[in-house]
C-alpha cells in the first residue's frame, strides 16, 4: 500500500506540474520552473507524420552503472550489459509498426509511430521512460499523452514483472492502456490495482499449476524452489506453493538469488542445493538475473540436479550453451507457443551503424556482437561494473585494440539477437501492438452510410478518451492472421492459451537445442496436462533416468508411514505393520487389520489364510495315536476270541461269563472312538465323540460293577466264615441295563438341548485357528460323565472291600489295581488337560482314554489269559472251584475264580450262570 500511495503522489505532482506549467505560460510570468537535468534515456522515436504514437519498454540493457555514492545530487544512471535478445524484442515492435501501416485494413486513416526507451531491466529507468512518454523533458511544457506531439495509445512493456508493476501504477492514474509481453507475476492480475493492465502472456496462476501438474506426472515429492528477489520469483515460488497443499509434495528449501550480487545470500542458495537430498529444483528467475547464479553452479560443481524452468529462461540462448548442459542439462519447463514472423528475419539483418551515426543502441550493438571499437564513437565498449564470485566490486572496462570495419557479416553470427528459431515472447511483443491496433481501430471505424454523429461506434481520434480503450480491450476479441483469436478477462489475463513442455538436450557435442515433449493447454473451463510416454526426455542422471527426489524413500509394503515429529509431510520413518495388519501397497499411512480367518504373512503385505490346527491323521502324534488306538482294538479283540474259543473252561465261566464279554466289547468300542478325536472336526465328530466315549465308559464300567458287587456280596464273611452270599445273575445284567439307560437319556437330552458343535479358537494362537469341538454345555458334559465317575468310584470301593477274599477265588484284587489306575491316570489327565492348548489338547485327552483303557484290560484280563494260554493246567474245575491248600504254592491262582466248597459241611452256591 505505501508504494501505491507513492506512486499516486507522484501522479498527482505531475497533473499539478503540468497545470502550473500551463498557467505560467499563459500569464507570461517573469519566473519560470527549470529543470535541473534531463534523464538520461536510450531509445527510438519515430512521431513525425504519425497521429498515433505506441510507446514501448524493453531491456535492452541488463543493468545500471551503480552511482557514486560519495554524490549527494540525483543522477540519471547509465547502462550496461548489451541485452541481445531484449535489443530483438525491440526491433520486433518496430517491424510489426511498419507492417501494421502498410496494411490498408487496420487504421487505414492513421499510421502509427512510435516512442521506445531502454528500461535497463532496472524500476527507476523504467518510470524514467514512463514519465518521458506521459510529459517529456521539455521545460515548462508539460503535455500528459502527448509528449511527442501525437496521440498516445498506450504503452508496450516493460519486461520483467518488477518493472510493469511500477509503470502501471504510474500509468493507470492516467487510465493509459499498458499491454504487458513478458510480465507473468499474479499480481497484476489485480483487476482493480492495475484496472489499465493487459498482458499477451498467461500469468504464473497458470504456469505454477502446470509445473505442479509436472512433479505429480513424474511422482517427485521432494522439491526445492530457487527465486530471484523480484515480483516475478516471489510471487510465482509462492503460487506454485500454494498448488502444491493437499497434494502431499513437500518443499525442501526455498532460497532467493539476489537481483544486485551478495556474496553470502548467494552462498547460502548453493548450500541449500547442496545440502538438500532434493533433486529437481524449481527455478522462478529471469535469464539476466541467473547469470551468477549458474556461474556459482559451475565453480561449485553442482550436477545430477534437474531443474524445472520459468518460461523466463526455458529458452534463453544466453544460459543454453554447451559448457553449461553438464550442471544445467536436461532441464524441463515450460515456454510460450513458438511462432514464426513473417519478414522478420529480414529486418532484423538490416541493421548497422553507419545509417544513423546517432544510433548508440546500433553501435553498442555491433561492437559487442563483433568484438570491435567502432571508429570515432563514444560508445563506451563492454562496460561491466559487476561484483565478482570473491564478492569484491570490479570495475572491467576495456577497450578492444580492434576497430570495426563496416564490413562484418551479421550472417557469421551466432547470438540471440538472430536466433528466430524460437520466436515466443518475441510473438508476444507482436501481439501486444496488435492488440493496439486493432481496439483504435474498433472504436475509429464508422458504419457506411452512417454519419459520424449518429455512429456510436464511429469516434474521432481525439476524442477517444483512455478509458474507453480500456473498456473495449475487456470486451473485444482480435486474432492476427491464422493465429488463435486473442481475449482477455476482466483481470487483463489472457483468457486462452497453451505451453509448450521443452526439454534441455545437446545435439552432438555443439549446441543446445529445446526438445518440444508435450504441451500444457488452457482456457476459461479447463486443463490439459499432455506428455506422451514415448517422449525422449534427456535426464542429466548418472542412470540417465527418471530422477528420484523424494525426502525419504517410499515405505515398502509391509510397513507404514510415522511422520517425524517437526519435520515435513514428505519425511517420515517406515514402520513395520504390527502383527495381523498388513500395507499391501507402498507408502501407505496406515496398516489394515487382516479379516477374522486370516493373518498377515511374514512380509506384513498380505492377509493370509490362518493356518487351521488339528490333531491330523497324517503328522506323527496323530499316526502314533491312531495306532494305539487300532492296537488297543485289536488286543480288546484278542481277548474276546480267546474268551470265545475257551469259553467251557472254568476260568471263563467264572464269575459272569457274559459281563466279562461286556467289558471286552466296552473297551473296543473305548479303543476305537479315540479314532473320532482325531482328524478335522465336524458337528457329527463333535456330537459324537463324548458321547460314544460316555457310553462306552458306562458299559464297561457297569459291567465291572456287576462283578465287584457279586464280590462283595459272594463272601460275607460271618464269625464263624463258613457262609457264601449270593446274588443271582440277572440283577448283575439289570445293573448293566440301567446304567446304561440313565446314561443313554442324559446323552440324548444332550444332544438335543445343548449340543456340541465345532469352533474356531482364534484367542489362544493369533497366528493360527484352532479347530476343535464347543462342548456347547459343560454343566450336561459334567453329568454325562459325571455318571461314569460314580460308577468308577463305586467299582473301586467295592473291589478294594473284596480284595481281602483268597486269591485262588476271586480277581478283586485285579479289578482294584485296574480301578486305581483308572483314577489315577484320570485325576492326572485333568491339570493336563488344562494346561495344554490346539490339538496336544486333544492328543491329551486321548492318551488318557487309551492309558486307562489299556489298564483296565490289562489289570482285568491279562492274568486269566495267561492262564488260559499259558498255563492251561492252572484252568480246571478243582483249582478253580475249590480250595487249594495253602502249602500246594505251585498251584495258586494269580487270579481268584468263583467257586464254592465242596468239601466239608459248607454248601456250595455256584455265582456263574
Amino acid at each position: 500500500m505505501a508504494s501505491r500511495r507513492t506512486y499516486l503522489v507522484l501522479g498527482v505532482l505531475l497533473f499539478v506540474w503540468a497545470e502550473l506549467g500551463t498557467k505560467g505560460q499563459e500569464e507570461e510570468e517573469e519566473e519560470t520552473c527549470r529543470l535541473m537535468r534531463k534523464f538520461d534515456l536510450n531509445g527510438y522515436v519515430d512521431a513525425k507524420n504519425h497521429s498515433i504514437i505506441i510507446g514501448g519498454l524493453f531491456p535492452i540493457h541488463s543493468r545500471t552503472i551503480p552511482e557514486n555514492e560519495s554524490s549527494f545530487e540525483p543522477v540519471s544512471a547509465q547502462c550496461e550489459g548489451f541485452n541481445f535478445r531484449g535489443f530483438r524484442w525491440m526491433k520486433t515492435m518496430i517491424h510489426t509498426i511498419q507492417e501494421i501501416n502498410e496494411r490498408k485494413d487496420i487504421l487505414p486513416q492513421h499510421t502509427l509511430g512510435y516512442q521506445i526507451f531502454d528500461t535497463c531491466c532496472t524500476v527507476s529507468k523504467a518510470m524514467e521512460s514512463a514519465v518521458v512518454m506521459l510529459m517529456g523533458q521539455e521545460e515548462n511544457k508539460p503535455n500528459i499523452r502527448n509528449s511527442t506531439g501525437a496521440y498516445l495509445l498506450g504503452v508496450i512493456g516493460s519486461g520483467g514483472s518488477a518493472l510493469s508493476i511500477a509503470t502501471s501504477r504510474l500509468l493507470s492514474l492516467y487510465r493509459l492502456p499498458q499491454m504487458g509481453y513478458a510480465s507473468t507475476t499474479t499480481l497484476l492480475s489485480d483487476d482493480i490495482e492495475f484496472s489499465t493492465y493487459f498482458r499477451t502472456i498467461a500469468s504464473d496462476k497458470i504456469q505454477a499449476h502446470a509445473m505442479v501438474k509436472l512433479v505429480q506426472h513424474f511422482g517427485w515429492v521432494w522439491v526445492g524452489t530457487i527465486a530471484s528477489d523480484d515480483d516475478y520469483g516471489k510471487y510465482g515460488v509462492k503460487e506454485f506453493k500454494a498448488n502444491l497443499e493437499g497434494l502431499n509434495i513437500c518443499i525442501a528449501f526455498s532460497e532467493t538469488i539476489p537481483k544486485v550480487y551478495s556474496n553470502e545470500k548467494m552462498q547460502k542458495a548453493v548450500n541449500a542445493i547442496k545440502g538438500s537430498s532434493a533433486k529437481v529444483i524449481v527455478l522462478y528467475a529471469s535469464d539476466l538475473d541467473l547469470s551468477p547464479f549458474v556461474l556459482e553452479m559451475v565453480y561449485h560443481n553442482i550436477t545430477d540436479r534437474t531443474w524445472i524452468a520459468s518460461e523466463a529462461w526455458i529458452t534463453s540462448a544466453l544460459l543454453a550453451k554447451p559448457e553449461y548442459f553438464p550442471y544445467f542439462g536436461g532441464s524441463i519447463g515450460f515456454a510460450v507457443p513458438r511462432s514464426d514472423i513473417p519478414g522478420l528475419k529480414e529486418f532484423l539483418y538490416d541493421v548497422h551503424p553507419s545509417k544513423d551515426p546517432n544510433d548508440v543502441l546500433t553501435i553498442e550493438f555491433w561492437q559487442t556482437a563483433f568484438n570491435c571499437t567502432w571508429p570515432n564513437s563514444s560508445v563506451p565498449y563492454n562496460l561491466d561494473h559487476r561484483v565478482n564470485m570473491t564478492g569484491k566490486a570490479d570495475r572491467l572496462e576495456a577497450t578492444s585494440d580492434r576497430l570495426c570495419t563496416g564490413e562484418e557479416r551479421l550472417e557469421d553470427l551466432k547470438n540471440t539477437y538472430l536466433d528466430v528459431s524460437q520466436l515466443r515472447i518475441t510473438n508476444n511483443v507482436r501481439q501486444a501492438v496488435y492488440a493496439l491496433a486493432y481496439i483504435m481501430e474498433f472504436l475509429s471505424k464508422c458504419k457506411a452510410g452512417i454519419p459520424p454523429e449518429a455512429n456510436s461506434r464511429c469516434s474521432e481520434l481525439k476524442t477517444i478518451e483512455p478509458w474507453s480503450l480500456v473498456n473495449t480491450l475487456h470486451l473485444t476479441s482480435y486474432k492476427i492472421l491464422d493465429e488463435i483469436p486473442v481475449k482477455f478477462k476482466s483481470s487483463g489475463d489472457i483468457t486462452s492459451g497453451h505451453y509448450d513442455i521443452l526439454n534441455w538436450q545437446l545435439e552432438g557435442s555443439k549446441e543446445v537445442v529445446f526438445v518440444k515433449v508435450g504441451e500444457y493447454k488452457f482456457d476459461e473451463y479447463k486443463v490439459e496436462f499432455i506428455l506422451p510416454r514415448n517422449s525422449t526426455i534427456f535426464w542429466n542422471t548418472v542412470s540417465s533416468k527418471v530422477p528420484h527426489s523424494v525426502c525419504t524413500d517410499l515405505c515398502p509394503p509391509g510397513s507404514r508411514k510415522v511422520i517425524e515429529y517437526g519435520k515435513e509431510i514428505c519425511c517420515f520413518t517406515c514402520v513395520p505393520c504390527a502383527d495381523g495388519y498388513v500395507s499391501e501397497k507402498p507408502d501407505k499411512r496406515e496398516c489394515t487389520k487382516c479379516g477374522e480367518d486370516y493373518w498377515s504373512n511374514e512380509d506384513r503385505s498380505k492377509c493370509v489364510l490362518k493356518e487351521v490346527e488339528f490333531l491330523a491323521y497324517d503328522e506323527a502324534l496323530g499316526f502314533t495315536l491312531v495306532i494305539l488306538s487300532i492296537l488297543g482294538a485289536l488286543v480288546a479283540l484278542a481277548v474276546t476270541v480267546v474268551y470265545v474259543l475257551y469259553r467251557r473252561t472254568p476260568l471263563v465261566q467264572a464269575n459272569d461269563r457274559e459281563l466279562s464279554f461286556l467289558i471286552q466289547v466296552a473297551l473296543l468300542i473305548i479303543m476305537l472312538s479315540s479314532l473320532i478325536f482325531i482328524g478335522k472336526p465336524h458337528t457329527w465328530s463333535c456330537r459324537a465323540r463324548q458321547v460314544t466315549l460316555a457310553l462306552g465308559f458306562t458299559l464297561c464300567l457297569s459291567s465291572i460293577l456287576g462283578k465287584t458287587i457279586s464280590l462283595f456280596l459272594a463272601y460275607r464273611i460271618s464269625a464263624s466264615k463258613t457262609r457264601f452270599l449270593s446274588m443271582r445273575p440277572v440283577f448283575r445284567k439289570l445293573i448293566v441295563l440301567l446304567s446304561v439307560l440313565v446314561e443313554t437319556g442324559i446323552c440324548i437330552a444332550y444332544l438335543l438341548m445343548r449340543p456340541p458343535r465345532v469352533y474356531k479358537n482364534m484367542e489362544s494362537q493369533v497366528i493360527k485357528i484352532i479347530l476343535e469341538c464347543n462342548e456347547g454345555s459343560i454343566e450336561f458334559l459334567c453329568v454325562v460323565f459325571g455318571v461314569d465317575v460314580l460308577l468308577a468310584f463305586l467299582c473301586f470301593l467295592s473291589s478294594f472291600v473284596a480284595r481281602q477274599l483268597p486269591d485262588n477265588y476271586y480277581e478283586g484284587k485285579c479289578i482294584t489295581f485296574g480301578m486305581l489306575a483308572f483314577f489315577i491316570i484320570w485325576i492326572s489327565f485333568v491339570p493336563a488337560y488344562l494346561s495344554t492348548k490346539g490339538k496336544f489338547k486333544v492328543a491329551v485327552e486321548i492318551f488318557a482314554i487309551l492309558a486307562s483303557s489299556y489298564g483296565l484290560l490289562g489289570c482285568i484280563f491279562a492274568p486269566k489269559c495267561f492262564i488260559i494260554l499259558l498255563r492251561p493246567k492252572r484252568n480246571t474245575a478243582e483249582t478253580v472251584g475249590g480250595r487249594v491248600p495253602t502249602a500246594d504254592k505251585s498251584i495258586q491262582l494269580t487270579s481268584a475264580s468263583v467257586s464254592s466248597e465242596r468239601n466239608e459241611t459248607a454248601v456250595s452256591t455256584v455265582l456263574d450262570d
